[in-house]
Parts: structure tokens; C-alpha cells; sequence
């Protein structure tokens, strides 16, 4: 059994909920939904990754977190937070949240001693939108997958320089316009996770809930991508995956419990 991140997104235009749980009491209202639903851990992000999204300064970050993660530390939830600002993640350090979840794989070095003096389990994810637009445009499946191994090389190498421990290190290969915009390099990925987690024997993280990759392969609108989302995330159980980030914890656990019945 997969760990489950139930998706809480505290902002104003994320891709499929943007603007729903801007309020703390509804944002926390959903953290709870999640959690009695099965999801093992609650996964808050306070700005978007829409790459057409206003940016959101590290004060309003950590002004829009602050109330939920009091609630969800009051009533011992774990808690991951998405964010890849040097200064929200000295917060959540500070408010001892259980993950961090970074798109942009920590490449602050300026955390790191942080980092390495606190016992969060970090979720280092790949993008290869840090190579530039024309790269998430050209490049080929295959070039991704050996793009990915060297940057998490890289990565690894680094954080376990600065005193972090690789047992507290989870890698996210990325999927969807992470990966580029052409599907087959989402698909690729997934056919190669089980070849990742064992190149680098550490726990792997993936989340491609209502990705538009998914909404392309079979041509219809991203917010009505609920079956083909669980239908993918089967298959991350099935070649077993650490950990899966969806929106409907509620879905996954019931399916896994259906499946389980069967093999």
C-alpha cells in the first residue's frame, strides 16, 4: 500500500482547484475530508505551478499555510508542504512539518544546513523546465529519462554533502508539462519507474493526478480526467510506488482495497 498525499492547493488559480480553498476554514474543511478518506499525508501548496499563475511573495505563502497547519498539527495529521521558496521552507522547518515537497528539487544551497539540522523527509522532484521553454518542447523521452538520472545525481550528491541524510531524501520524477508537452514523455517515465527506484534505491514519489497529459492521450477536458487519474494511479501501485500525491484520496484507497480483494 502506497503512501497517499491528499492535494490541498491554498491558492487563487492552481489547474483544477484554484480559488476552492483559499479560505482557511474550507482549506482545512478539505485537509480533513482527505485524511478521513485514507490519506496518510495532507500536501498544502500555497502558490501555484500554473506557469501562468501571479506570483505569490513568501509572506502571503506562509500567511495562507500558518492556519492550517496549526489545525493539522493540533489534531497530529502529517503534513507536507509544497513549495520551493527558501523562506516558506525555513517555516515549515520551524513549524515541523513531516515533508517538504520541492518542483524545483531544492536548488537553494542556502536551506541546506536547515535542511540537514531537521529530521524532514524531503521530496526532491525533477523538472526540465529549469533547462529552458525550447527544452520541455524538443527533447525526446529518452533524453528526459538520462536528463533526470543526472540531475538527481547532482542533487542527491549535494543535499547528502551538506549533512542531509539520503534516507530522508524521496525522489518525483515530474509528469505533465514537468516532463514537456508531449504525453510520451510522461508514459515513458511511468514505464520506467520500477528502473529508477532501483538505479537509486530510494523511495519514489509521483503525482499525475488530473494531468493534462492524461486529458490529451484521450482527447477530452482536464477536469474530467477522474477515471484515466485512478486507472494511472493502479498502475503506480501495481509496480509499487512510495508514494502517490492525488486529489481524491477517497477514490485510490477504495480501488486499492478492491483490487487488493482480487489478486
Amino acid at each position: 500500500m502506497p503512501h497517499i498525499l491528499g492535494i490541498v492547493n491554498i491558492t487563487e488559480d492552481s489547474f483544477s482547484d484554484g480559488g476552492l480553498y483559499l479560505d482557511p476554514a474550507k482549506a482545512i474543511k478539505k485537509a480533513r475530508q482527505l485524511y478521513q478518506s485514507g490519506a496518510d499525508i495532507i500536501d498544502l501548496g500555497a502558490a501555484s505551478s500554473n506557469i501562468n499563475t501571479t506570483a505569490v511573495n513568501p509572506a502571503e505563502e506562509i500567511h495562507r499555510l500558518k492556519p492550517v497547519i496549526t489545525y493539522l498539527k493540533s489534531q497530529n495529521i502529517s503534513i507536507s508542504v509544497d513549495t520551493f521558496k527558501p523562506e516558506v521552507q525555513s517555516y515549515a522547518l520551524e513549524a515541523g512539518v513531516d515533508y517538504i515537497n520541492d518542483i524545483q528539487g531544492f536548488p537553494h544551497p542556502e536551506i541546506y544546513p536547515q535542511l540537514a539540522q531537521s529530521n524532514t523527509k524531503l521530496i526532491v522532484m525533477h523538472s526540465v523546465q529549469r533547462l529552458g521553454p525550447a527544452t520541455v518542447m524538443e527533447t525526446s523521452p529518452e533524453e528526459v529519462y538520462t536528463g533526470m538520472l543526472d540531475f538527481f545525481t547532482q542533487r542527491i550528491a549535494a543535499l547528502e554533502k551538506a549533512g542531509v541524510s539520503s534516507k530522508r531524501i524521496i525522489l518525483d520524477p515530474g509528469m505533465g508539462f514537468f516532463l514537456g508537452a508531449d504525453p510520451a514523455v510522461s508514459i515513458y517515465v511511468l514505464k520506467n519507474l520500477t528502473k529508477l527506484k532501483d538505479y537509486f534505491k530510494l523511495p519514489i514519489l509521483v503525482g499525475l493526478s488530473r494531468k493534462s497529459f492524461l486529458s490529451r492521450i484521450i482527447g477530452i477536458q482536464t477536469n474530467e480526467t477522474g477515471p484515466a487519474t485512478l486507472a494511472a494511479e493502479l498502475y503506480l501501485t501495481k509496480v509499487g510506488t512510495d508514494y502517490i500525491r492525488t486529489h481524491d484520496a477517497k477514490a485510490l484507497v477504495n480501488a486499492i482495497k478492491i483490487t487488493n480483494c482480487l489478486i
